[in-house]
């Protein structure tokens, strides 16, 4: 088959359709539709390769902080490559990558005072899971093997990640090549018949039996603080949390922090942990650790853990694992660089400011009758959409009724991605509130379109 092209998008979007491959999409779906293509980014809007504009309304996988093509962070990435682009971290440093790690422990949750780089959140999980086993193995406690993870958690894409995963749709295919975990429910309030109250105590009491009966051979916790992102921005309880620390930490089990999406200002605090003064064993940290520039991830541990490999050469303690961009002076240059904005432009702040804005605007969609539950924890917000308000009957995922409001919202010049049926709103986090009511206004609408088959509100 001959391809005549006569555009410049028509030549990229033949090229798309014949090479590119796309991560978490079902390539024969796309290939039948026009690709959007980016050429650029100003602000907090992304432009097309036709010149039509869109607002970033999920921070471009929920990474974005200060907006795309930011002069600060573009000069700390033109200043560094001036130096080095690349140097390895195996037996030598390089300034960028030991300065940010200094930055790190300091806005850390107390304790995390050893940073391991690596170049995505999967990776940083991949390390937090690895150093828990080990940790244990070089203490001699060689029978805790296992971890506990969370019904619907998601933390990754690599072997270990996805073992401490839990989305069916995404993992079961793989199951033969992982380790099992332990699952305890995500307390979702919304689908709980008891509502919050019951949903918490049903996740503390399996913890607790778990935990009374099984601690001797379980390495950690893993758990995607106050926030759990991929399966629907399902919100915990206050409290949850902490007691889920309180009890690993009675248990002697490891907690790990899976900050990749909640942290760096998202939800409303420099870390989802800070909201409940916690600070667990481990932390992964990546998305927004770069402003949302270059894959730059980490997993901060504890001086306890970091001593536990600190050994003579011929015990065979050491961590055995790195990667060979670890610790890229460019990327530690951005978020350096990221790191002094949040303070110059006390973005933290501006966060908590810009929530309260927001869930007041939406308050107003919550009547309408395809809207079953809007979740928010600072700017990490999600709509559940559901085919009857009264019974919470959810929309078969067949009918792509997500995915269908989603383009909605592109059509009116709004980029989203959607979790099945949950609508998510993650906007930049320097987005002004003129920009939210805009955003939140296409959402409105799109959700009404295509909900209530009406073209207006």
């Amino acid at each position: 088959m001959v391809i005549i092209v006569t555009t410049d998008y028509e030549r990229l979007a033949a090229i798309n359709k014949s090479h590119l491959w796309h991560p978490f999409t079902q390539m024969k779906d796309y290939n039948n539709a026009d690709p959007l293509i980016i050429e650029r980014g100003e602000g907090i809007r992304l432009y097309d390769v036709q010149g039509r504009a869109y607002y970033d309304g999920f921070s471009s996988v929920w990474l974005n902080v200060h907006g795309h093509n930011v002069s600060e962070l573009n000069q700390a990435i033109a200043d560094q490559l001036g130096r080095v682009a690349h140097s390895t971290l195996l037996g030598m440093a390089n300034i960028p990558a030991i300065e940010l790690a200094e930055k790190l422990v300091r806005i850390a949750p107390k304790g995390l005072n050893k940073v391991f780089y690596s170049d995505s959140g999967a990776t940083g999980v991949e390390i937090a899971i690895k150093m828990a086993f080990q940790y244990w193995h070089n203490r001699g406690a060689r029978g805790k093997t296992t971890f506990i993870t969370m019904n619907q958690a998601y933390h990754g894409d690599t072997i270990g990640a996805v073992s401490v995963g839990a989305i069916p749709m995404y993992h079961d295919v793989f199951r033969p090549m992982l380790f099992p975990s332990h699952v305890i429910p995500y307390p979702y309030a919304y689908r709980h018949e008891g509502g919050a109250a019951e949903a918490l105590e049903a996740t503390l009491t399996l913890l607790r039996k778990l935990l009374e009966t099984r601690a001797d051979e379980i390495a950690a916790l893993i758990v995607e603080p106050i926030v759990q992102g991929a399966s629907g921005m399902i919100v915990m309880p206050p409290g949850c949390l902490r007691e889920m620390a309180a009890l690993c930490s009675k248990h002697d089990v490891l907690l790990i922090a899976d900050e990749v999406a909640t942290g760096f200002g998202r939800t409303g605090a420099m870390f989802a942990c800070d909201l409940e003064s916690v600070s667990p064993d481990l932390m992964v940290v990546g998305k927004g650790l770069t402003g949302g520039y270059l894959p730059v991830a980490a997993t901060l541990a504890t001086d306890e853990i970091y001593e536990a490999f600190y050994a003579d050469y011929h015990e065979q303690k050491t961590f055995f694992h790195g990667h060979s961009y670890t610790g890229n002076p460019l990327g530690c240059a951005v978020a350096l660089a990221s790191l002094k904005l949040f303070e110059e432009r006390k973005i933290i702040e501006g966060v908590r400011a810009k929530a309260s804005f927001v869930e007041n605007k939406l308050a107003a969609l919550k009547e309408r009758p395809h809207i079953g539950d809007i979740r928010q924890k600072g700017l990490m917000i999600g709509i559940e959409l559901v085919r009857d308000k009264g019974s919470r009957e959810p929309y078969d995922w067949v009918e792509r009724i997500g995915v269908r409001t989603s383009m909605r919202a592109r059509e009116l010049g709004m980029l989203t991605r959607p979790l099945g049926n949950v609508i998510v709103f993650i906007p930049p986090l320097v987005s002004t509130e003129a920009e939210l009511e805009s955003m939140i206004d296409i959402l409105a609408e799109s959700i009404v379109n295509v909900t209530e088959g009406s073209r207006a509100l």
